[in-house]
C-alpha cells in the first residue's frame, strides 16, 4: 500500500460544495487577479475559481490528479484561465498569488505557514479548509473554512 501511495502521489481528499462555496467568498476572487490551490486534485476548486472571474493555478504532485484535473478544465471550458501544475508546491514560488487555497493535513500546517508567511505579502487570504494553521491569527470560520491574512 505504501508503495502504491508513493507512486501515485499524495492522498486526495476532495473539499466538500460547501467549503468550496465558502473558500472563494472568503478569498473574494475577483477578475485579473491570480489564485492557488495547494494540491488541487481533481481542479474542482480551480474551476471555481476560473468560473468567479479569477486566473486560476493549481500544485498537484498525483499524476492521476493531474490528468484528472486536466481533462475536467477542459471539459468546462476554462482553459486559458484555470492551470494545473504537475509539481509539489513546497518548491513553487506563490508570491505572485492574490490568495490561497489549501486543504492540508495537519503534519505540513507549521510548515505550510511558515512558506505562506515568507512568501506571501501581507493581507494576502489564505483558505484552509478543515485544517488550522498553528499560529496564525483565524479571522474568521465557516463551512469548515478558515480564513486567514498575512
Amino acid at each position: 500500500m505504501v508503495l502504491y501511495i508513493f507512486y501515485l502521489g499524495p492522498i486526495y481528499l476532495p473539499i466538500d460544495d460547501k467549503g468550496l462555496k465558502q473558500a472563494i467568498l472568503f478569498l473574494e476572487v475577483r477578475p485579473g487577479k491570480k489564485y492557488v490551490d495547494l494540491g488541487s486534485g481533481d481542479g474542482r476548486t480551480l474551476i471555481a475559481i476560473a468560473k468567479a472571474g479569477g486566473e486560476a493555478h493549481g500544485f498537484e504532485f498525483n499524476p492521476v490528479m493531474v490528468l484528472l484535473s486536466r481533462w475536467n478544465i477542459r471539459r468546462a471550458g476554462l482553459d486559458g484561465k484555470a492551470f494545473i501544475h504537475f509539481r509539489s508546491f513546497w518548491r513553487a514560488d506563490i508570491s505572485q498569488y492574490s490568495g490561497v487555497i489549501v486543504f492540508g493535513i495537519p503534519h505540513i500546517m507549521r510548515r505550510l505557514e511558515k512558506k505562506l508567511t515568507k512568501e506571501l505579502p501581507p493581507g494576502t487570504p489564505i483558505a484552509s479548509h478543515v485544517f488550522k494553521f498553528p499560529t496564525l491569527k483565524e479571522i474568521e470560520h465557516e463551512n469548515g473554512v478558515y480564513l486567514y491574512k498575512i
